[in-house]
């Protein structure tokens, strides 16, 4: 595939996610698949589409002055500047005089000979002068905004509840690649052993910090291995293997995952048991529910049960006091996940935020119910906001004096956690800079033993 018809592809993906709403690691995935893309041009693909719509609102800062009538423009114009202006300011390797020409022959496809004026003479006052500087906008935060690319709006939230040098942090990590990481399928073989083939195989690997199972990727492509394609390992984030670690069960037990899919902590769930015991794995969507089988048959976990059903409605078909552990991973905002997933940022509003909170409580309320008494159950999220967390939390302990947070899983969380920022009496905030994972938030509640 040419160049060009790579930066069609590309164009066409951020034109719609920008546009339609799309989601940009669905749509990289479909083209991929679609056009049959060798290594380097998905390579290519996949960083000019998340480089330009991570840094959507700090490319437009740095192409406005030189355009006149910016709201006039077709969107398929503006994505093509932003997309050229990533490239031309953030990839060393590809040439300028590449990116000018391949966005000139793209405009002369898709448009006509203004269009095509319009183009090359931004793109080259962007080359001669280079980008705006950054240090007239006095206001930290607008500053943080624009040379991050987050709404205003979720900056100045994350900079109330956890000050201004968090939310930097967190910001300039949303710009940065997601790590790689995997688990290994305990039932089949050791971490060690792993580390050792992928070694052998010229993978550039290391273990992981928050879970005995992970195994960090620095380096291979760990999707066309064997031993992913066998069932060897699982493809998940360092900060969602800690909830399968931090659940505590034992071999045997009954255990609900009440929003399972796609079966991550499921499956490492089952494995942490052997394959024991029962894992009954639910979630709201059919087709969701048919990827979690998927996976448990891949990794030979028969011990998991799964069913359709809204978590809030499990009580009609458990009784109350049936499940020794309990998972709440519930649905959230994601705004953990936004290196990632970066059309996140943009999708999300507050309103939305109000609205998880109210689902996740109901959630909770109704799952607690199933708990026996010597149970413990995990509330977890992919987000970094306190009204989907702590509050969650606060609110559900004090209407049900008879439940705590359990003072052992502080003592079981990893040591490198316990001088994070993010460690409260209501559980473990996890930000995308503390251990390069994603932004993450669980605890653990039991029912007081008095």
């Amino acid at each position: 595939m040419s160049n060009i018809n790579v930066r069609e592809a590309a164009l066409d993906i951020v034109t719609r996610v920008g546009q339609q709403g799309g989601y940009s690691n669905l749509l990289i995935n479909q083209t991929i698949h679609q056009k049959g893309l060798s290594q380097r041009d998905t390579s290519l693909l996949t960083e000019i589409v998340y480089g330009t719509i991570q840094r959507r609102d700090t490319l437009d800062y740095y192409i406005s002055p030189y355009l006149r009538n910016q709201k006039k423009l077709k969107p398929w114009v503006l994505w093509l500047l932003y997309m050229s202006c990533y490239q031309l300011l953030y990839l060393e390797r590809v040439p300028d005089h590449a990116v000018l020409n391949e966005a000139v022959e793209i405009a002369k496809k898709r448009g006509h000979k203004g269009i095509v004026s319009m183009v090359n003479g931004v793109l080259r006052n962007l080359q001669r002068n280079g980008p705006a500087s950054l240090d007239s906008i006095e206001d930290p935060i607008k500053r943080l905004v624009i040379e991050t690319s987050h709404p205003e709006w979720l900056v100045q939230r994350w900079v109330d509840m956890y000050g201004l040098e968090v939310t930097t942090n967190m910001c300039q990590r949303n710009l940065e690649r997601s790590t790689m990481t995997v688990r290994v399928n305990t039932t089949r073989y050791s971490r060690n052993e792993i580390m050792t083939q992928l070694e052998k195989d010229d993978f550039e690997v290391r273990p992981t910090t928050l879970s005995p199972q992970g195994i960090e990727i620095v380096s291979g492509n760990i999707i066309q291995h064997p031993l992913f394609r066998e069932g060897g390992l699982t493809i998940q984030d360092e900060s969602s293997m800690l909830v399968g670690e931090m659940i505590d069960v034992e071999k045997g037990m009954k255990v609900l995952d009440a929003c399972s899919a796609p079966g991550g902590k499921a499956t490492h769930i089952a494995e942490k048991m052997d394959n024991t015991g029962s894992v009954y794995a639910y979630d709201l969507h059919r087709k969701k529910v048919q990827l979690v089988d998927q996976k448990a048959e891949q990794l030979g976990l028969t011990c998991i049960h799964t069913g359709q059903s809204d978590g809030r409605n499990l009580s009609d078909i458990h009784e109350e006091g049936t499940f020794d552990r309990i998972l709440l991973d519930a649905p959230c905002s994601g705004l953990g996940v936004v290196r990632g997933k970066p059309d996140i940022k943009y999708a999300k509003t507050e309103d939305d935020i109000d609205t998880l909170s109210k689902i996740q409580r109901e959630l909770l309320e109704s799952v607690s119910r199933l708990l026996n008494i010597h149970g413990k159950l995990v509330y977890s999220t992919c987000t970094v906001d306190r009204k989907e967390n702590e509050e969650v939390i606060e609110s559900f302990l004090a209407d049900h004096p008879d439940f705590e947070v359990d003072p052992a899983f502080f003592d079981e969380l990893p040591y490198e956690t316990k001088q994070l920022v993010g460690r409260t009496k209501w559980g473990l905030q996890l930000f995308p800079h503390d251990f390069d994972t994603d932004g993450f938030f669980l605890t653990r509640l039991q029912k007081r033993s008095d």
